[in-house]
């Protein structure tokens, strides 16, 4: 484990019967509360210092109440959410404005955006000219955009970020590459190309979910979290839990263990921008 606190960059939180959340329905592991009292149990042993809520993929109807419950969570249940990454219709374009307006009176814990991409069928959804104008305008908010696409995506995720120099992009679960089938190509190349922006960083989340569930080993992981440590070098690299999505197929220690073994030979510097530097930076945090 880390020998020093950790910020985690990719936290759910959730009450199925507070909002709807269609996709957890055959889920019997995950169709349950998680919430700050739930996270400090699965996450003990473990010092995490600060806390970047995650959207959480429920119907759009939900959406602003979803980021004032969590701003509300922040000040009353656990002020190690430091940030919240709220859903927004991006897709809509410069319509998205009206929404955003609305948004940001959530209050300074909001840093991002994110509109779930991974399950549109259009591969090319991203890069739909309204999409990126919609991404375009969160420059005028301050917001950064999480990237969350399986691996076929990519192509379309570069055409975004290509047309969006003045956003940060954050790519979430390292773009989800096919671990379980142990498939490393064209997703390199892919990767590299998107790293050569420099306002693209990188989240080392939710991998062992696109490994074999009850059979990873690290050694499945390796070959990926190498690529993504040289492909954006050591200062656009961060952490992230993805609980309790990660629960499908490992605990919250054991996913730490593993990426802290994997990246063990990294400089103390490097290790520190890693698990928590990185992160306090790209969605600016507050200071220890």
């Amino acid at each position: 484990m880390p020998n020093f606190p950790i910020i985690d960059t990719h936290v759910h939180l959730w009450n199925p019967t507070r909002f709807r959340m269609p996709w957890l329905d055959d889920l019997e592991i995950l169709n349950k509360t998680y919430e700050p009292p739930e996270y400090r149990v699965h996450t003990q042993g473990v010092e995490v210092e600060a806390i970047v809520y995650m959207e959480v993929d429920l119907k759009p109807v939900y959406g602003l109440l979803e980021a004032r419950w969590v701003a509300e969570e922040a000040r009353a249940a656990d002020p190690r959410i430091q940030g919240i990454v709220a859903f927004a219709p991006v897709e809509d374009g410069v319509c998205v404005r009206s929404y955003l307006d609305e948004l940001v009176k959530v209050g300074p814990t909001l840093k991002g955006v994110r509109r779930l991409i991974q399950n549109e069928a259009d591969p090319n959804f991203s890069s739909r000219p309204d999409f990126i104008r919609g991404a375009q305008e969160l420059a005028d908010y301050g917001l950064s955009f999480d990237i969350c696409i399986y691996h076929p995506q990519l192509p379309s995720a570069i055409k975004l970020v290509s047309q969006c120099p003045n956003i940060s992009f954050m790519l979430d679960h390292i773009g989800k590459p096919n671990i379980i089938g142990h498939q490393l190509d064209p997703w390199r190349e892919q990767i590299n190309e998107l790293a050569s922006y420099p306002n693209v960083s990188c989240k080392i989340s939710g991998m062992v979910t696109e490994a074999d569930h009850e059979h990873w080993t690290p050694e499945d992981l390796a070959p990926y979290v190498q690529h993504i440590l040289t492909a954006f070098g050591e200062d656009r690299v961060l952490f992230g839990g993805d609980w309790p999505v990660a629960l499908l197929a490992t605990s919250y220690p054991r996913w730490v263990a593993t990426l802290d073994a994997l990246t063990s030979h990294l400089s103390a510097t490097a290790r520190h921008k890693l698990w928590a530097e990185n992160a306090r930076r790209f969605y600016r945090l507050s200071a220890p």
